[in-house]
């Protein structure tokens, strides 16, 4: 069930275009992340669904129902901030209870109801605990859970975040994006999340929503952003490393790209030749079929190893689990998975063809 709509939402600051003409449709229950760099429009969306930022064209809806101008307290959705905005001289329980006591009279809410109600979210994300503290003394991740309890205790129609989790050091951003996740599918809230993280897009979201100046580049499953980039700029900002982007001509029958041809499969123009470093494999004695390079340098990276090979006037990327003991100015010899090779058109950037036979 369709639950967000965008039609064609326009953001203007006067003569600069933040969000240009993007349409979307979230399912209802859907865990849906904008991923893209600084500047791309993500945030500016996202604030206008939430209604803190009206845009210039475009209809926005939830649950049906046109909210385009409506006020934030009107539109039923709950944000989570970068910075956690929450009361430091407030103990915890009274920060998760203010959505709640400002709204008592309008949601005809006892003082019973609204301790049961803080109670049962405190549990759900385990800091039932620490209802009596203080929040200036509470650390960066119990802040950051506090600040999702306060958002989860009104029962949201949409759970709005905005890179709620970039404050927290690595190892507790690890923890709690296995809790958020998890939560977010207990409780079946329908979730937009703002990232330039890829790796919280990937491991978060039913779908990645890839933004860049302002219009949504590709809208797709994790493995359809990964494996199957609709547009160059998607191949090269998805994946770490990122997609191996070579740039080569037609010549006839083949493709002619630096230190290398390929089997042309039937484009005119010159295009953009990605394949990701895992899909290139690789050895250190000579074999048919395969392409010389030099390695530049080697980069173990924990149980896998980045190997960056010199070929013409580029350098490619080979990532490997195998053990490497090459050097330097070593000679390799590697070949390409040809049916995970995409080619992008040079001028447009859009995907001309996906897996070369």
């Amino acid at each position: 069930m369709t639950f967000v709509v965008l039609d064609r939402v326009t953001k203007r600051f006067g003569k600069v275009l933040a969000v240009d003409n993007v349409s979307l449709s979230i399912e209802k229950g859907e865990f849906v992340v904008f991923l893209g760099p600084s500047g791309c429009g993500k945030t500016t969306t996202l604030r206008m669904i939430a209604g803190l930022e009206i845009p210039t064209s475009g209809r926005i809806y939830i649950d049906g129902r046109d909210v385009t101008y409506l006020e934030p307290g009107e539109r039923d959705v709950a944000m989570v901030f970068q910075d956690y905005a929450i009361y430091p001289h407030m103990t915890v329980f009274e920060n998760i209870a203010f959505p709640l006591e400002i709204q008592r009279r309008k949601l005809r809410l006892t003082k019973r109801d609204i301790e049961e109600k803080v109670l049962q979210v405190a549990k759900m994300l385990q800091i039932d605990h620490l209802l009596d503290r203080k929040a200036s003394q509470l650390s960066g991740g119990q802040q950051q859970r506090v600040a999702l309890a306060r958002a989860l205790v009104r029962e949201p129609k949409v759970w709005l975040m905005d890179e709620p989790l970039s404050n927290l050091d690595a190892l507790i951003r690890l923890q709690v994006r296995a809790e958020l996740k998890r939560l977010q599918k207990d409780l079946g809230i329908t979730t937009i999340y703002v990232t330039h993280d890829q790796v919280e897009a990937l491991t978060l979201a039913d779908r990645i929503a890839v933004m860049n100046a302002g219009r949504v580049v590709q809208f797709g499953t994790p493995k359809e952003i990964y494996d199957a980039p609709t547009h160059v700029f998607v191949g090269t900002f998805v994946g770490n490393p990122p997609m191996n982007i070579l740039k080569c001509k037609p010549a006839g029958d083949v493709l002619e790209c630096p230190g290398f041809t390929i089997k042309n499969p039937g484009v005119k123009q010159t295009v953009f030749f990605g394949i990701r470093p895992e899909y290139i494999e690789w050895s250190d004695k000579e074999q048919p079929g395969y392409i010389k390079g030099l390695v530049y340098v080697v980069e173990p990276i924990g149980s896998e190893y980045l190997i960056n090979v010199k070929i013409a006037d580029v350098l490619l990327k080979i990532k490997t689990l195998s053990e490497v003991s090459l050097k330097p100015g070593d000679s390799i010899y590697f070949k390409f998975d040809m049916k995970k090779a995409v080619l992008f058109d040079e001028e447009t950037g859009n995907v001309v063809i996906r897996g070369i036979e």
